[in-house]
């Protein structure tokens, strides 16, 4: 599950965070990046919340690609497989990527 989100400050991404694991209490792990503008400076970060591989960095990348700025939660429901570093990145991307599309961008 992802979700993309305005945010002008890190306390907004992290109520945005706290929000997102509630809402998926199954979540194993809600990795989420963020891009937000500081005057004249956009500052980025990135959170694996524990993940394997670097899947911060992958939503980041998202961000980057559409030209976003605020935050995307991705939240990962462990299914039963391990996907391995590739297929998490790929699942997380997706996830991203999917919750782009839905606004229009």
């Amino acid at each position: 599950m992802a979700r993309v989100f305005p945010a002008v400050s890190l306390e907004e991404v992290q109520v945005e965070v706290k929000a997102a694991k509630a809402r998926v209490r199954k979540g194993r792990h809600h990795c989420w990046a963020c891009r937000i503008r500081d005057g004249e400076k956009l500052l980025e970060q990135a959170r694996d919340d524990g993940e394997v591989g670097r899947p911060g960095t992958v939503i980041l990348e998202v961000l980057r690609r559409h030209d976003l700025e605020g935050g995307i939660v991705v939240s990962r429901i462990f299914g039963g497989v391990k996907l391995g570093v590739g297929g998490v990145s790929r699942a997380f991307r997706q996830a991203a990527e999917e919750a782009v599309e839905k606004l229009g961008r």
